[in-house]
């Protein structure tokens, strides 16, 4: 056998043993079952295979909250009470001055600006009497000073009535050291009663001790309404029975407050009409019993409705001749009253107003101030 024919056999023996081996390595490949993990150690079976699990993110850590910070005491700033506005006197007399309204603006003076002011006087309450007093004074102002104008007039007439208003002393006396009695006299509704617990507020506020006599025992509740007067003012109060005698009522208060140390008692009194002479008389010993000892009586008020006119100056003779009255309480000046019955009690009797009432709350008790007074009855 030729060379060339041995070398041939051995290539296709070689090709065939080549394709036989690929044949056979391709069919195990596809026989096989998927790759096994390896044994477990120590033992023969084979561990079940673990299913393919996609990898998995771990959750975000939440962030961290910070602890609220702990509650801060804030302390809370002081309630500032506004004090009380005291009224004035020009707001609260609108209706007494327009009882000049007319008068006022005047370019000269002549007969018809006298007339007009004559007029306006007694319409304002002055009475007849003070009125042509007051216009006297002035004419004689008028041609010694040479006025001639009504602005000249008003201010002549503004200075004149201040004059005639002003007293040495118009304040409401209290004696340290003494068990100080203030009589309240009047005639039913004129408000005496509540000027009693608007006056109490006052001097407890102002340090004083007090004690209020239930001295009226003739009206019906009144007893009540002063009862409740005490308890806002923080004052004390004695009563006694409806019908009761009032000076035993007054003179037990008196004692009361001297035991307590109290220095200051507010009595009430009956108000009957001041036309009744039994009242008068029991006004009378009224006065007697509450300056006994141990009580002093430093002021016998009369209470006044600044809009009875002419009537409430009837009505000062008669309480001033029973009970020796050192000063006026004028009411209800605030009202429709005209205001000139201030100027004719002083005037004529020479009493003192020492207290108005400018409305209805504690505050609205003012002490009485001549100046603002006329200066508020001819203001624009």
């Amino acid at each position: 056998m030729s060379p060339l024919i041995v070398i041939l056999l051995v290539l296709a023996v070689a090709a065939v043993l080549v394709v036989g081996g690929a044949v056979f390595v391709s069919n195990q490949k596809r026989g096989r079952g998927p790759e096994l993990e390896p044994p477990a150690t120590g033992g023969g079976v084979l561990a079940p295979p673990r299913p393919t699990e996609a990898p998995t993110e771990a959750p975000p850590a939440e962030p961290e909250v910070a602890a609220p910070p702990a509650p801060v005491e804030v302390e809370e700033p002081p309630v500032v009470v506004a004090p009380p506005v005291k009224p004035s006197f020009r707001d609260r007399l609108a209706k007494a001055r327009a009882t000049f309204a007319g008068f006022l603006g005047r370019s000269k003076i002549d007969e018809d600006t006298w007339d007009e002011l004559e007029e306006a006087l007694i319409r304002a309450d002055l009475g007849v009497g003070p009125a042509t007093a007051l216009l006297d004074e002035l004419r004689a102002q008028v041609k010694a000073r040479e006025l001639e104008t009504g602005d000249q007039l008003v201010e002549a007439l503004k200075a004149e009535m201040k004059l005639r208003l002003q007293v040495d002393d118009r304040s409401l006396h209290l004696d340290e050291g003494r068990t100080n009695v203030w009589l309240f006299v009047g005639v039913n509704g004129v408000g005496k009663t509540t000027t009693i617990g608007k006056l109490g507020k006052r001097q407890t506020d102002a340090g004083h001790r007090v004690v209020m006599a239930a001295g009226d025992t003739f009206r019906a509740a009144a007893a009540e309404q002063l009862e409740t007067w005490a308890n806002r003012a923080g004052a004390d109060l004695v009563r006694g029975a409806e019908g009761g005698d009032p000076s035993a009522i007054i003179f037990d208060a008196v004692e009361s407050a001297a035991a307590k140390g109290a220095d200051l008692v507010l009595a009430d009194t009956a108000g009957r009409l001041h036309t009744k002479t039994n009242l008068m008389e029991e006004l009378r010993k009224v006065r007697r019993v509450a300056d006994r000892d141990p009580g002093h009586v430093t002021e016998v008020l009369l209470v006044l409705d600044a809009t009875t006119g002419q009537n409430g100056l009837v009505q000062a003779r008669q309480f001033t001749e029973a009970t020796e009255v050192t000063g006026v309480v004028l009411t209800k000046l605030d009202g429709s009253a005209k205001g000139g019955i201030v100027f004719a009690i002083q005037t004529e009797l020479g009493i003192p107003v020492k207290l108005v009432g400018l409305g209805e709350t504690v505050e609205d008790l003012v002490d009485f101030d001549p100046d603002e007074f006329v200066d508020a009855l001819f203001s624009a």
